[in-house]
């Protein structure tokens, strides 16, 4: 039977609120996309988050939290926050982590109380996972990984996919089989955040390199019991252009109090809204809402405006993709 495949539209029924509460981490993995300059350095006290989660919960509405950092178990009270949002009834908590698990979150918090703990892996084996992200981070993650998974929490693994990884993505799923891994996401490379000039860059993979391996691992992993979510990217000729900002709910809230809709716009002060006095206040003109409303050839507006090196043209300038909004994810699931 055929894996259930389907695009993951942009529901105006539910709100998902990346909450950064912190940006500090112990690691310096080379496509990190927070940058300090533009995302503050502190970790926001208990106090503002649980009055900024009490903001963003509706009990009308399916509204899903995501606590990132930086690497968010490095803040001492997350076991706190994550009780928090549960209680205020949000409809998923979710925890990306590097893996370390710091302060024992796992023995502070219950799985009834988060969804998913995501795990970031950027290989299949220790020699390209820590090339990308740090001495001993594989090891370690694996095992945060695994203990999780032993104590009955879901576990799921984020795989930013690039030229320096995209020749071991073939090898995940078996891997996420053997470590109870349910759902995987497969990430195209941000081109943002304050990378380090001296290292050796990354490169984003090509259309056809994407299209031709990471479909396939997507299915493969279905196989396995697995469900595969990872960004349309290229658009058909025929397929619409749409864009997240304009139909749906996503804020990417930093603890400087800036308040994204599109995490392309991240590096720039052009945000949509700002928490002020525990309230969302919305910001005035030129911020990114104006510019998602501009219709261009190239589909997604900010791709064009901050990483225009990632779309190609014919002969006659017209471009040969059409770049679909970040946000917008293929989902491949078991029947």
């Amino acid at each position: 039977m055929k894996p259930l495949q389907k695009t993951v539209a942009f529901s105006k029924a539910a709100v998902n609120v990346f909450f950064h509460i912190l940006t500090r981490c112990n690691l310096h993995c080379r496509h990190c996309y927070i940058n300090p300059d533009q995302h503050g350095r502190s970790a926001l006290p208990m106090e503002k988050i649980q009055a900024w989660l009490n903001r963003f919960s509706d009990p009308d509405r399916k509204v899903n939290v995501i606590f990132l950092g930086g690497e968010p178990t490095l803040h001492p009270q997350l076991a706190e926050v994550i009780k928090s949002a549960k209680a205020l009834g949000y409809h998923s908590v979710t925890v990306d982590t590097n893996g370390y698990l710091f302060h024992d979150i796992l023995d502070k918090v219950t799985p009834d109380q988060v969804d998913y703990f995501s795990f970031s892996i950027d290989g299949a084996t220790e020699k390209t996972n820590d090339h990308l992200r740090g001495k001993g981070s594989y090891k370690a993650c694996t095992k945060g990984l695994l203990q999780a998974v032993e104590k009955g929490f879901a576990a799921s693994v984020i795989y930013t996919v690039s030229s320096a990884n995209l020749h071991e993505l073939e090898k995940m799923p078996a891997l996420l089989a053997q470590w109870g891994v349910k759902r995987f996401f497969i990430q195209v490379l941000g081109l943002r955040g304050a990378w380090d000039p001296e290292a050796e860059p990354l490169n984003r993979v090509s259309p056809k390199e994407w299209r031709a391996v990471v479909p396939q691992v997507a299915e493969k992993a279905v196989k396995l019991g697995i469900t595969v979510t990872y960004p349309k990217v290229f658009l058909a000729p025929q397929e619409p252009f749409e864009c997240a900002g304009r139909v749906a709910e996503n804020y990417f809230i930093f603890p400087n109090g800036r308040v994204y809709c599109c995490p392309l716009c991240e590096d720039y002060p052009i945000h949509a809204h700002m928490m002020e006095g525990d309230q969302l206040k919305a910001m005035p003109p030129i911020n990114e809402k104006d510019l998602f409303q501009l219709s261009i050839p190239e589909g997604c507006v900010m791709n064009k405006l901050i990483q225009p090196e990632n779309i190609s043209y014919d002969a006659d300038g017209i471009p040969a993709h059409k770049i679909a909004c970040c946000l917008l994810k293929e989902e491949v699931g078991p029947r």
